[in-house]
């Protein structure tokens, strides 16, 4: 009858791997309630091994980390992956690396979730097909992610939790690139995660309803893999967008998932980061509840029930 409850509590670089501690604090304390998971990335343009440092201090506040293992070679979005290429991986050229994050993850013992291949589906990332030889990218993306799991598996990291993380809606929008061609398995796979975004700066004028798209996608996703849990790993909106109202949006989202309708739903998180869109800055994009009493009042009440 409860739900987990997690968050990226925000950073300064938009990298989504400098958080803090006093990052994690800021926003519990806007929330009224303990984060469940904090979530980040790990960008392996800057190192290759597991992120112990951040792993610990986010257990020592009492929370699980949830690590995106982001195995690309810049932060650029809509570009192929000139090295960590899915087929590269697959054949076990980094598999070197892979081993000694796989075992410092062991060594960590306390519980880690951990995703390869965030929001696959989408073609702002180069995990997906678009960039991996279309219809043969799917099939690419499952051999490469079973690869990773594989090597953790030798290594002993069975305190691993591993998530299947897609985005809402399929871009592009072809029978290729459904999230549920990317499915490794549920030999596999723990949990099934999604993202959800309203709007995602001040100018976008394009809304997503977030009742709807979560109702679809869980869907999708319950017929994908009916035995496995589901979270929102990512849902957040712009909070300056004259076209959707911030607290509104996630007053709305936040029933949908608190109404006990979803079975296999055990938790969600909200994406607390601001980032800049170009030299403007109110064109920035800014998700983070301390820009918006009001969104902040939303989470208040309904993590109070």
């Amino acid at each position: 009858g409860h739900l987990l409850h997690g968050a990226y509590p925000g950073g300064q670089s938009g990298e989504e791997d400098d958080l803090t501690p006093g990052d994690v604090s800021a926003l519990e304390r806007l929330m009224g309630a303990r984060l469940g998971w904090v979530y980040f990335s790990n960008n392996w343009y800057r190192d290759r091994v597991f992120p112990t440092a951040t792993a610990r201090w986010i257990r020592a506040h009492g929370a699980t980390p949830f690590v995106r293992l982001m195995m690309r070679s810049d932060d650029r979005e809509d570009h192929a992956e000139p090295l960590f290429a899915l087929s590269a991986i697959a054949a076990g050229r980094f598999d070197a690396d892979l081993h000694r994050w796989a075992r410092a993850a062991a060594r960590f013992k306390a519980p880690i979730l951990a995703e390869f291949g965030t929001e696959m589906n989408g073609r702002w990332f180069p995990w997906n097909a678009i960039w991996n030889h279309r219809r043969q990218g799917p099939a690419q993306f499952r051999a490469a992610y079973r690869h990773i799991i594989d090597i953790a598996r030798a290594e002993h990291a069975d305190n691993i939790v591993w998530v299947f993380h897609v985005n809402h809606a399929d871009d592009p929008a072809k029978s290729w690139n459904r999230f549920e061609n990317y499915y490794p398995g549920d030999g596999y796979i723990d949990w099934l995660g999604v993202s959800i975004y309203g709007m995602l700066g001040p100018r976008e004028d394009e809304r997503t309803d977030f009742p709807t798209a979560f109702a679809r996608a869980y869907g999708r996703l319950n017929r994908m893999a009916p035995a496995k849990p589901v979270i929102v790993a990512e849902f957040g909106t712009d909070v300056h967008n004259p076209h959707e109202n911030a607290a509104r949006w996630a007053k709305a989202a936040l029933q949908t998932l608190q109404s006990q309708r979803w079975p296999a739903l055990i938790g969600y998180a909200w994406w607390n980061e601001r980032w800049p869109n170009d030299d403007t800055p109110a064109h920035d994009t800014d998700l983070r509840l301390q820009a918006d009493p009001a969104l902040a009042a939303v989470f208040r009440r309904h993590l109070h029930r």
